[in-house]
């Protein structure tokens, strides 16, 4: 009897390690050939869209052409990281702007550099771990990613000089990288954070995604956590933007479409409310996940130019 209750329980703690592991190569894990491979123009599908997918081609063609700089720094955990400068003029505002989850700086922040131009910004696009040309195979819904964004911020510093004005700019988990970035002791030459359709927790994003897949996401989460932790070797709930708005010191710019289907709009208003600097939050009516520079340019950029002064 003891050998088949010991039987029992170690088949039931395989099952356990097996869910936990096809979560992690499900939720956290990116191929290389998945990074390598990708279309020349990796356009979002879906009827939101398709009615902006020739101006996100040309965006991604004008960008592609225009002068750059490239950089790569190392991460806390040695990844070497890469991003690409564009410049508007010497010592203007310097977005440094970061992509959502599985990804790329073209797909994610076409128009960016467009965007900064036409309100005076350089851009530093940053290919966030797992992504394009930087290092790593593990995505972390903004734990290690904001370590990489003070990483980055620092370099801007040291770089640029201590008279350069940043402005930490994300989207999606990127929006979750910088929110939890701003959290931490960042240096003046921060003058606010810009959040675009971000969620409030890697736990809460990852329970929407799964009940949307008609999953128990209270049974399946713990799986999720545990499969970070073994075989992605990071926390989870380490961090979170929800928690990290409560320590924020600098200026934050929250965008959310209320059409966002992905990212419930709901998720920057729990961001905004604990959010404890200056701050404000510009609803689209209508605009899907990340499409609100695409529904309202015009506003996306008042809105900055007023909310920032710069």
């Amino acid at each position: 009897m003891p050998w088949i209750i010991l039987g029992i329980l170690a088949a039931v703690a395989l099952i356990g390690l097996l869910t936990s592991y096809i979560c992690f190569r499900m939720a956290f894990y990116m191929p290389e050939k998945v990074k390598k491979n990708r279309p020349e123009f990796d356009i979002p599908q879906g009827r939101l869209y398709a009615p902006y997918r020739e101006s996100i081609i040309e965006w991604i063609k004008q960008t592609r052409a225009l002068p750059r700089q490239e950089f790569c720094i190392t991460s806390f955990d040695g990844l070497k990281l890469y991003g690409n400068y564009y410049e508007y003029a010497p010592g203007a505002v310097i977005e440094i702007m970061f992509h959502g989850y599985r990804g790329t700086p073209e797909r994610d922040l076409c128009g960016g550099v467009q965007r900064c131009f036409k309100l005076g910004h350089s851009a530093l696009i940053v290919d966030q771990r797992s992504s394009c040309r930087s290092d790593g195979n593990v995505i972390t819904f903004g734990v290690n990613e904001s370590r990489d964004c003070l990483r980055w911020t620092d370099f801007a510093v040291e770089h640029f000089g201590k008279d350069c004005r940043l402005i930490l700019t994300g989207i999606s988990m990127g929006a979750a990288t910088v929110m939890i970035a701003a959290g931490e002791e960042l240096p003046e030459n921060v003058i606010g954070v810009l959040a675009d359709c971000g969620y409030t927790s890697a736990k809460d994003i990852i329970k929407v995604v799964i009940r949307d897949m008609k999953l128990p996401a209270d049974l399946l989460y713990p799986f999720v956590k545990i499969g970070a932790k073994l075989f992605g070797k990071f926390d989870l709930e380490a961090h979170s933007p929800i928690e990290a708005l409560k320590n924020c010191k600098v200026p934050v710019l929250f965008f959310h479409g209320d059409g966002d289907r992905f990212v419930p709009c709901y998720m920057s208003q729990q961001n905004y409310e604990a959010c404890t600097g200056k701050k404000r939050l510009v609803t689209v009516p209508d605009a899907g996940h990340g499409l609100c520079i695409m529904y309202d340019p015009e506003g996306y950029r008042a809105a900055m130019t007023e909310f920032f002064g710069a």
